[in-house]
């Protein structure tokens, strides 16, 4: 009898970095995998993106509605309570032998607690890390103490796993899935690029990404606009934006953006999703990656560009030396582009190597769920570090 693995996604850039993990289970021959969608996947105003999932050829189990339209934080509270509902009757139908998540989103939090109650092990990636401007960093521990296997992006998160308690044997640093997708797809030339888009690469360009600090969303449009205000200082550059995400504060992210677009239509675009394929091929063609999404910190450095990180969002994260963090002031991110610009900037980060493995991510967690009896693992047991 083959397990059944269910994979949880919520978000367009989660699935991103999930898609050679779901190939891998479902060529395996060994498993039969689940795909449970849920959170901006099935909003229009954010892309409607389930439909990427189903055009790769994927079966989709079960749709689960948990995304309000409210932009608060009483709305987030009703978000999670109806994934906690939803994902217990998703569960109950399904009866999957392991959950497998990603990250630190609050519709995963809610499909983990689900998941907890329904005596289902939970396989978690990504755990460990540190994001101190968000409350996701809090949300990413809660899963992590959730969860019976963990597959971690570094050495030093694996440590961190474990210093939470974890058995060693149950933590596997096998490195960041989002790398597979940059080594194995076959990425777009530029003028294919520009054809998808409709959309001309200036002599230089910049890819935009932006999301609220959860844990001080008050500044939210501050820093927005400030952002945009130091993008004027460079007015013969193009701009690509990607929108915010759905946390508290986005959509007021996404409101000035597109406003920027309309009043610089010349050279700014703005896309609800790129979609992996694109949003990769376009770091590939820019010349700096601005905003502070987790890509420009574990994606990005594998292509040698630079990334001005904004804020305190990714705080606590390793960074790599193609990274320059800055302040979210206009005259801190004009500064920080200067750099990322300048020659000897470029010339410092040529050589520099991905500190999250070579892109082979899904293969090593395969194995290891080849390898593993899930009603074994089930039964956690606190681990205590060994006195010095």
């Amino acid at each position: 009898m083959k397990y059944k693995i269910c994979v949880v996604t919520g978000t367009r850039a989660e699935y991103g970095l999930l898609s050679p993990l779901l190939k891998e289970i479902k060529d395996s021959g060994f498993f039969e995998l689940q795909i449970v969608v849920t959170g901006m996947h099935l909003s229009p105003e954010f892309g409607y993106t389930i439909t990427e999932i189903e055009n790769d050829g994927f079966q989709i189990d079960d749709q689960i509605e948990i995304l309000l339209s409210s932009d608060t934080s009483v709305g987030t509270c009703k978000s999670v309570g109806l994934g906690l509902i939803s994902f217990g009757e998703t569960y109950n139908r399904l009866k999957p032998d392991l959950i497998i998540v990603l990250g630190d989103r609050t519709e995963i939090f809610s499909a983990v607690q689900a998941a907890l109650f329904s005596h289902i092990p939970i396989a978690h990636l990504h755990g460990g890390e540190l994001s101190f401007g968000a409350y996701d960093d809090s949300i990413r521990h809660s899963i992590t103490k959730m969860s019976n296997l963990h597959f971690v992006a570094h050495e030093e998160y694996q440590n961190r796993v474990i210093q939470l308690g974890e058995s060693p044997e149950v933590v596997f640093n096998v490195g960041a899935i989002g790398l597979d997708n940059i080594k194995k797809l076959n990425l777009l030339s530029k003028e294919e690029l520009e054809t998808e888009l409709n959309f001309n690469f200036g002599d230089q360009t910049f890819l935009v990404t932006l999301h609220p600090e959860t844990n001080n969303i008050e500044n939210v449009e501050d820093v927005a606009s400030n952002l945009l205000a130091a993008l004027d200082n460079f007015p013969d550059s193009k701009v690509i934006f990607t929108k915010s995400n759905s946390d508290e504060g986005g959509r007021k992210i996404n409101t000035l953006f597109e406003k920027y677009c309309e009043l610089n239509k010349n050279r700014a675009a703005i896309f609800t999703s790129l979609g992996q394929l694109r949003y990769l091929s376009a770091i590939k063609y820019v010349d700096a990656v601005i905003g502070n999404s987790s890509s420009g910190i574990i994606e990005v450095p594998l292509f040698k560009k630079p990334t001005i990180n904004i804020g305190s969002r990714q705080n606590g994260r390793l960074y790599s030396d193609t990274i320059i963090p800055t302040e979210d002031g206009q005259t801190e991110i004009t500064y920080a582009i200067e750099k990322a610009l300048s020659s000897e900037f470029l010339g410092k980060i040529k050589d520099t190597r991905s500190l999250f493995g070579e892109g082979d991510t899904a293969k090593k967690i395969v194995g290891v769920l080849k390898g593993t009896d899930f009603n074994k693992i089930k039964l956690k047991k606190f681990y205590d570090l060994p006195n010095k």
